[in-house]
């Protein structure tokens, strides 16, 4: 499989761009690997990228985005922050990579059994982490099942994943309201801005 080019990706709908994601992410599930020579694409990327897809996901070891959905170099643009929610940092370099850089498909990529969720549930504090558990903090309220204090922490595993899950779906409202470029491009079908929950224990990709 080669690197995209300025033509290739020309091709690419965010339709199409999300179907991609969906069938790479089920050879990995299955073992497969779609044929590439890594080294030839660093050469054929040398002179420009044209990838497709944004990802925005956690710095999360077992959730990388080239692998989880099968990508090459060139192919996706790869955003990570514990968490992986937005910031004006993260939201400028979502508009570069869309508005610039042409990629059709925003993923927001949270997982199953998240520590930085995990941490907010808790209300953990340390050092810097405790303003990035801050901004996580939404979501947990969001939720509004269990009432019972006792059971709204990290030992309940089905609760971290629902915030996890509503976390996802907050950071995509996020970008709707404090990009207006982003906005405005999936209000044209320029692109698509989807959620997906990782599961760690199958690997597969739920698109939400």
């Amino acid at each position: 499989m080669k690197a995209h080019t300025r033509e290739t990706q020309a091709t690419m709908t965010p339709q199409k761009s999300l179907q991609y994601l969906k069938e790479g992410n089920l050879r990995f599930q299955n073992n497969l690997k779609a044929n590439r020579n890594l080294l030839e694409q660093v050469n054929d990327t040398s002179d420009g990228q044209f990838p497709f897809a944004t990802i925005l996901s956690c710095i999360d070891s077992r959730v990388s985005a080239e692998l989880v959905f099968d990508q090459g170099l060139g192919d996706i643009f790869s955003v990570r922050i514990a968490g992986n929610f937005v910031n004006e940092d993260i939201l400028g370099s979502m508009e570069f990579a869309c508005k610039l850089a042409g990629t059709k498909l925003i993923v927001v990529l949270g997982h199953t059994a998240c520590g930085a969720v995990k941490g907010a549930c808790d209300d953990a504090k340390m050092g810097n982490l405790t303003k990035l558990i801050e901004k996580i903090t939404p979501a947990v309220n969001a939720v509004s099942e269990p009432k019972d204090v006792s059971l709204r922490n990290s030992k309940n595993a089905e609760f971290v994943d629902t915030v996890a899950e509503k976390n996802v779906q907050l950071t995509i409202d996020r970008i709707h309201a404090e990009s207006p470029i982003l906005s405005e491009m999936e209000k044209n079908g320029e692109i698509m801005i989807v959620g997906a929950m990782y599961d760690i224990n199958t690997g597969e990709v739920k698109f939400l």
